[in-house]
């Protein structure tokens, strides 16, 4: 019997080779990794201002609720500050300590004012106010009060007022309120003035002084017609064509005439008078023409008399009249 020869062996897999230096490179790899992680964190604290110079704010609130570490001051809308701790004062005071950055610290002055907001829509919030920027500026480390502004705080005082309005216009729009009795006075009024008359009946107050006040104005009118009709009646009598003021006019010419005449007359005497006596021999001529000129002044008055006679005829509302001779 013959025996099988044995299979060769199979050949040994290649060893695996070792890596060279491998710990130096994982740990150079750990080193990098590191140092990635502490360079990241300095450059959010750099970014985060952690390495600029700061001055220290230490604002005083009767309560700090809403404030976090970590809160931005605002100064116009722009983080100027940031809260660095919240302490419990011995007075019982909260002590809000914020660091403000040296670069925007010149905003603040010793007459800034900080206020502690808090809304009724989003958290709280710390500003500062500036009013005037030429004021010395905020020293390190400085004390000052916050105000503080809660809008929720209103609320109750808001829902006192509108339950007092609610009470109030109950009581107005009430069935015994007075404002129901005054609305319906004024509807009475109303209906009042719509009727005829009605305006003339709320001033009297009864119907029966209204009816006395239009009797008295009707009468007053027809009177006023009659004196319209009087007057018309006057002027056509006095000034019209026959009437009475043209002929006392004429006579008023005849007149003036009749005087024109008498005063040359009178200058004739005048006259006559010098020359008697100037001329005292012949009185006797000189008395004949006084004679003559005394009758033409007579005539003349009589004349003017029996002129003034028409007048007076004429003239109704004339008074009597004298003429003085000279």
């Amino acid at each position: 019997m013959n025996a099988t020869p044995p299979s060769p062996p199979p050949p040994a897999p290649e060893a695996l080779r070792p890596v060279a230096h491998l710990e130096l490179k994982a740990a150079a790899l750990l080193l990098f990794t590191l140092a990635l992680i502490v360079g990241s964190v300095m450059y959010l604290l750099y970014a985060r201002g952690a390495f600029e110079p700061t001055q220290t704010l230490v604002l005083v609130a009767d309560d700090s609720e809403g404030v976090v570490v970590g809160m931005d001051m605002t100064f116009s809308g722009f983080p100027i500050g940031r809260v660095r701790r919240i302490e419990l004062a011995d007075e019982g005071n909260a002590r809000i300590v914020i660091d403000v950055a040296r670069k925007d610290a010149h905003w603040l002055r010793v007459s800034s004012v900080f206020t502690l907001v808090r809304g009724m829509v989003g958290g709280t919030a710390i500003r500062a106010y500036s009013g005037l920027l030429n004021d010395d500026p905020l020293p390190d480390g400085a004390v000052r009060p916050v105000l503080r502004g809660d809008a929720t705080s209103e609320i109750p005082q808001l829902m006192a007022s509108a339950r007092e309005l609610l009470g109030n216009l109950n009581a107005l729009t009430a069935q015994d309120a007075a404002l129901a009795s005054s609305l319906a006075q004024v509807r009475t009024l109303t209906e009042r003035l719509n009727a005829p008359g009605g305006a003339l009946q709320v001033l009297m107050g009864n119907a029966q002084d209204a009816g006395k006040v239009l009797a008295a104005l009707d009468r007053t009118n027809a009177l006023l017609t009659r004196i319209d009709g009087l007057a018309a009646k006057t002027d056509t009598q006095l000034y019209g064509p026959g009437g009475l003021m043209p002929q006392v006019q004429a006579s008023v010419a005849q007149l003036g005439g009749l005087l024109a005449d008498t005063r040359a007359t009178l200058k004739k005497v005048d006259a006559v008078l010098a020359e008697a006596q100037a001329v005292g021999a012949n009185v006797r001529e000189g008395t004949a023409d006084l004679g003559a000129l005394r009758a033409e002044v007579e005539s003349n008055l009589r004349k003017i008399d029996q002129l003034v006679g028409d007048i007076q005829r004429k003239w109704p509302f004339a008074r009597d009249t004298e003429i003085t001779l000279p």
